[in-house]
């Protein structure tokens, strides 16, 4: 087959060549991928990978979406279906996968990380990674769902649920996640407000709902926020880490919870102590999501309520220019890449 195989690090070490077709082990199926999408991790792969157990050459990709070609009887699964990919090959026995909280998994391996991804012609993975899709889903929207979505709707709806009424602050607007916020904010009725330095980022966000923006180049973030909201907001998203954070904090109303998925500026931010006891603010780190949020997830993008915004597609030969898409930043939601 062929696969989007990492050798080395750099953008040079990423080819899209031959490489040995996935050997399906007992408990495991194969399928064809028909599409995925590039995600920060698989820029950090490329470049650094530094703390993920791995050995090169490995194929890249943590998400994918397609037909079944190969599974087992007993498995629940058919060859032809549509199916959609649970990233991480959680172990099932350890105390976080018994609570059902697969994240956490003491001995998780992620696609595209610990494993074999799915910027490949075939992926094998755990039978009870794929799950069904509708006959007539969109596979390229598919393709781009789990990474940013999941991880979007376990920051929105997981410890401390975003309710309808409630305002959110999306730091950052324009990445996979941060659109995510986005649809799946305004899809439960919660007031958003975003930040960027494009403003035309922040056009297609109140375009899509967003009740305001704030250029953060030209603008008092935290000021024109309190005056937007009328306070503060009740939740900020903040994936941006050292450059926003002393914002995202004052921009909470009293009692606001801020999420964090990343750190892309820096991830030693002054915790401004005071302010969180004062206010009584709660800050907590998030990433990706359970089963049982990607079953409700896949429900909704099924029943045509969710669909991730596709900013640029590619196909699979060209990865290299794919990667360099999301690198530059310049996207507005996902990066496709397709058979």
């Amino acid at each position: 087959m062929k696969a989007a195989v990492l050798t080395e690090r750099g953008a040079d070490g990423v080819t899209w060549s031959d490489y040995p077709d996935p050997v399906r082990k007992p408990g495991e199926s194969v399928m064809r991928v028909l599409s995925s999408s590039i995600n920060r991790v698989d820029l950090y792969m490329r470049d650094s990978g530094v703390g993920i157990t791995h050995s090169l050459p490995q194929v890249m990709g943590v998400e994918g979406a397609g037909e079944i070609v190969e599974t087992e009887p007993g498995s629940g699964l058919e060859v032809g279906q549509k199916v959609i990919l649970y990233a991480g090959a959680f172990c099932g026995s350890c105390r976080y996968c018994m609570a059902g909280n697969q994240p956490l998994c003491e001995k998780v391996q992620i696609m595209g990380e610990h494993r074999d991804g799915g910027f490949a012609d075939y992926i094998a993975m755990p039978s009870r990674n794929f799950f069904p899709l509708v006959d007539d889903a969109d596979m390229q929207a598919a393709g781009a769902l789990m990474t940013g979505h999941l991880t979007a709707w376990r920051m929105l709806f997981g410890k401390q649920t975003l309710m309808p009424g409630e305002s959110v602050l999306i730091v950052g607007i324009g990445g996979g996640v941060a659109v995510a916020c986005l649809q799946l904010a305004k899809m439960i009725g919660a007031r958003v407000f975003v930040t960027s330095s494009s403003d035309e980022k922040i056009a297609r966000a109140v375009a899509m709902g967003a009740e305001g923006g704030v250029n953060y180049t030209k603008d008092n973030v935290a000021k024109a926020i309190l005056d937007m909201s009328g306070g503060g907001v009740d939740m900020v998203i903040d994936s941006v880490g050292d450059a926003s954070w002393g914002d995202s904090l004052k921009s909470l109303r009293r009692g606001g919870r801020l999420v964090t998925c990343g750190a892309t500026t820096g991830s030693h931010p002054s915790a401004d102590i005071q302010r969180m006891f004062i206010r009584q603010l709660t800050v907590y780190g998030s990433t990706g999501g359970d089963v049982g949020e990607f079953r409700l997830l896949i429900d909704v993008f099924n029943q045509g309520l969710i669909k991730p915004v596709i900013d640029k597609t590619f196909r699979m030969p060209d990865i290299r220019d794919a990667l360099d898409r999301l690198y530059k930043g310049e996207q507005f939601g996902k990066v496709s890449v397709v058979a």
